[in-house]
């Protein structure tokens, strides 16, 4: 399989002038190639082929053309049909899809080759911490060598591409041969598969009842709205606007860093922790299209998540299987039966077996089924509870998203594990215990008779009950939190309070 290997690029000014210059005349190709392109009969459009043959009859008329490696234009023109391939399929899929449009200064940045004769590496001039790269037309430079570096007859294509921020960066493609295989699906024992269900509130929550929670980036979108401020207030085109607009993209940069540095290292412990992983497939689009939640569904990114996942389990041997997510909320993980509950619900009651646990985790758990029978690893198609997947709830593990960014990984929980974790311990950072629900600290219990004088309370104890548990799960959740915060108290009493009540007109109604 191939691998993507990416490096910081230091360019002197004389090379960053004329690469971007190049970059810039690819970019006026490409342009010209669309336009011809859709400017020809339906009929009778001009493939990448005729295309590459009529780039000669553009150079003679437009000279300035000429001046980039023509294998370069040849890679621009080759982008735009694989571009038109994909709209296609999309296309073919239902999907109500445009054209290519024209792109304008600064929005083409990227020079692309895919012959090892346009590059060539030099291991000995760069010093210890760099190397030495060159690429057709545009010559030498130093790249920081934070990894071994492959020889040139080993690298399959070379991308040069200016960010935002104004950093260059140099992205090699190579062949990664030695892969581990997968595991025959007969040979796959229950607890070396997991389901994990993809949520707002708990980034993942797996079939084995540990929780994963969402990372807090509300300091980093209070300083992008104070940078974007920043920016408004310039000239649009002045010197000090295009200083302002580079400030914005590194600290927008920083956000996409750090979300993506976070779902790497989750990715990589589930495909090392498990021989099968079931995932729900989720098409993000129509859920961003709807007023509820979109910011925080776009912020957390699953489709990168999934995506992240399958291209780890090929690295590390792990089969990774999407499933349908339609119903894995309503159905119950013990008979079956759908029961149809609202958001703020987050506890599965089931009326017809009495099966009762997490709301996350029962879709878990469906995830994991539907997964196991989608790819039929030693399992009939039947019910859970017939099968050996076990419905009982594991001992809850709660990780904060913080503790997951320090310690690099979740390796330093181990499943099926409740004691003290921490991370680092010879250096002596802090640990973090997770406690279970019976070591927590309760409030005293509830007296009925002090606390409320309306009749029901003694015609419904259940009521009762469910006000103390809903209560202790609060008060639990909140004790793990690193910073608590007014507005996670008033969250979380809400919830606390809809659910309440969501329940003890159940009652009433049955009654």
């Amino acid at each position: 399989m191939q691998t993507t290997l990416r490096f910081r690029a230091y360019l002197s000014d004389a090379v960053a002038s004329e690469a971007w210059r190049q970059i810039d005349i690819l970019r006026q190709i490409r342009n010209h190639a669309v336009r011809d392109y859709y400017n020809a009969d339906y009929n009778n459009q001009p493939s990448e082929f005729d295309q590459n043959n009529k780039l000669t009859d553009w150079t003679d008329q437009w000279p300035t053309f000429a001046e980039p490696s023509r294998h370069a234009a040849q890679q621009a023109i080759s982008q735009i049909h694989t571009d038109l391939e994909g709209l296609e399929e999309q296309r073919n899929n239902g999907y109500d899809v445009g054209r290519l449009h024209w792109q304008g200064c600064g929005e083409f940045r990227s020079v692309s080759y895919n012959q090892a004769c346009r590059w060539n590496v030099d291991h000995n001039a760069g010093g210890d911490r760099f190397v030495r790269f060159r690429l057709e037309k545009i010559g030498w430079f130093n790249i920081r060598a934070n990894r071994p570096l492959p020889d040139a007859d080993e690298i399959s294509e070379a991308i040069l591409k200016k960010q935002n921020t104004g950093e260059w960066y140099l992205s090699l493609v190579v062949d990664r041969e030695e892969t581990p295989d997968k595991p025959a699906l007969s040979e796959i024992e229950p607890q070396d598969c997991v389901g994990v269900d993809l949520g707002i509130t708990s980034y993942i929550h797996t079939s084995d009842n540990l929780t994963v929670g969402t990372l807090d980036l509300a300091a980093e979108y209070e300083r992008v709205r104070r940078e974007q401020r920043n920016l408004a207030r310039k000239e649009h085109g002045s010197h000090n606007w295009d200083r302002q607009r580079k400030q914005v993209a590194k600290v927008t940069r920083k956000i996409k860093r750090k979300v993506k540095d976070f779902q790497h290292k989750l990715t990589t412990w589930l495909v090392q922790e498990y021989d099968l992983v079931a995932v729900e497939d989720l098409d993000v689009k129509p859920m961003l299209e709807s007023s509820q939640n979109a910011k925080n569904k776009q912020d957390a990114a699953w489709s990168r998540f999934v995506e992240l996942l399958a291209y780890k389990a090929d690295l590390h041997g792990t089969h990774v299987v999407k499933v349908d997510p339609a119903g894995t909320t309503k159905e119950c993980a013990s008979c079956g039966v759908a029961t149809d509950k609202p958001l703020w619900v987050r506890e599965h009651s089931c009326p017809a077996c009495g099966h009762t646990q997490d709301r996350d985790l029962n879709a878990a758990k469906n995830i994991l089924t539907r997964g196991l029978k989608q790819v039929g690893a030693g399992r009939s198609e039947v019910t859970p509870m017939q099968t050996a997947l076990p419905t009982s709830a594991p001992q809850r593990e709660a990780v904060d998203a913080k503790r997951v960014d320090e310690l690099g990984s979740l390796g330093a929980w181990p499943r099926g594990s409740s004691q003290t974790r921490c991370g680092r311990a010879s250096s002596g950072s802090s640990c973090h215990t997770v406690r279970p629900m019976s070591q927590a600290w309760v409030p005293d219990r509830i007296d009925p008779g002090r606390q409320c004088s309306v009749g029901w309370v003694d015609m419904f104890p259940e009521g009762i009950e469910c006000i103390e548990r809903l209560v202790t799960r609060c008060t639990y959740a909140m004790m793990q939190r690193d910073v608590l915060t007014d507005a996670c108290c008033r969250t979380e009493l809400r919830v606390a309070v809809r659910t309440t009540v969501f329940h003890i007109s159940t009652l009433l109604v049955d009654e």
